[in-house]
């Protein structure tokens, strides 16, 4: 690993402690070295807060003119929540900076780039560029595309049943795969999860298991979106029942009765309809809303089978986490993750790359990115 890229993976590795808090900015670190000694660090904390050039910066204080900055997203040119860097960071007399990749951000994209080689900074592009990108694969998805990005989890048996055949699926994982998936619903803008699985389940899809410190459970808890053609929320749900406090959002369609939209909407659950599907919500219409009215950049979709079919099917899904319980339930009518038709032949079947594994207690969790 060369000079660069070891400051640059310390910024990596600062940046992603804002995962979770940052929605809809980016996750950003800063390193900041002068005479190969780290002299300032920072990442971006909140939203609305600081950018992590201005943590770094502050932390440096008069030591950082003539020093480099490290940072993982060109330092951004606009007026938003905060000044723009790019003059934080000219003003403190910075002499180089190290950039892993561009900011797709219209607003900024190459324009700090070119407003700090007008000031006659040093700036060099690409380190750990595609390690920059993997960080905030969803807000560049986001950005290019208008639709969050969408990882699908289920937990599953060994011989891949997520239900008996009388429907029971409580227990399947261990506690250590529950408090993973509590976190992994932290680092999350939405949990969509289908109708049938609020009637079986009565589930909260709640952050209850982790904690972070130095936030209150409502600063990271998801908005929580069911699929319900028909508006058969029952207003006796855990989910209705915490509306109050919890962002949660019913998508339906047409089909869905005035009467039980409005029953809803006077429990704090806000009802909006989109285009039907083969009588189903359309799931790229609901992912556009998020992307584009919403500005979600991750979403998790928990299933049931049939949601998590559609969204195979419609082509959303960008990377699955599985969780292989040591179990087996065995069954021909035992519940499997993915419903729907299916694909006819071996030949057709999605594929994964990146694929990593580890254990979680007993438990497997195996991960892995949608072929393109």
């Amino acid at each position: 690993m060369t000079e660069h890229e070891t400051y640059m993976s310390l910024a990596l590795r600062l940046a992603a402690k804002g995962r979770g808090l940052v929605e809809p900015n980016p996750m950003v670190g800063a390193v900041i070295v002068k005479n190969r000694h780290i002299i300032g660090k920072g990442w971006h904390k909140k939203y609305g807060g600081p950018h992590a050039e201005v943590y770094a910066l502050r932390a440096a204080g008069g030591n950082a003119r003539g020093a480099t900055l490290y940072v993982t997203l060109e330092p951004c040119t606009h007026y938003g929540k905060t000044p723009p860097c790019v003059d934080a960071v000219i003003g403190a007399g910075i002499r180089r900076v190290v950039i892993a990749t561009r900011d797709p951000f219209p607003g900024v994209n190459g324009k700090g780039i070119r407003k700090l080689k007008r000031a006659g900074v040093n700036v060099i592009e690409g380190i750990l560029a595609d390690e920059a990108r993997t960080l905030n694969a969803g807000y560049f998805k986001r950005l290019t595309t208008g639709m969050p990005r969408v990882v699908a989890k289920w937990a599953m048996t060994l011989d891949g049943k997520i239900a008996s055949r009388t429907g029971d699926s409580r227990g399947i994982s261990s506690e250590e795969s529950l408090r993973y998936v509590h976190r992994l619903r932290a680092h999350v803008d939405g949990i969509i999860v289908g109708i049938d699985t609020v009637l079986k389940d009565d589930p909260l899809l709640t952050v209850r298991r982790w904690s972070r410190r130095g936030a209150s459970p409502e600063e990271y808890q998801p908005t929580r979106i069911v699929l319900d053609a028909k508006c058969r929320l029952p207003l006796t749900s855990k989910i209705v029942g915490t509306a109050g406090w919890i962002d949660t959002l019913v998508a339906t369609t047409r089909q869905a009765p005035a009467s039980r939209v409005e029953r809803l909407r006077k429990r704090n659950v806000e009802v909006m309809t989109f285009g039907a599907s083969r009588k189903r919500v359309n799931l790229r219409a609901l992912l556009k809303h998020l992307g584009t009215k919403r500005e979600f950049t991750n979403v998790l979709i928990e299933g049931g089978s049939e949601v998590l079919a559609s969204a195979f099917e419609e082509e959303v899904v960008d990377e699955v986490r599985v969780i292989l319980a040591p179990k087996i339930l065995g069954g021909a009518r035992a519940v499997t993750p993915v419903a729907g038709k299916g694909i006819a032949r071996i030949a057709g079947a999605l594929r994964l790359t990146n694929i990593k594994t580890r254990r979680l207690g007993p438990d497997t969790l195996i991960t892995g990115l949608i072929e393109q």
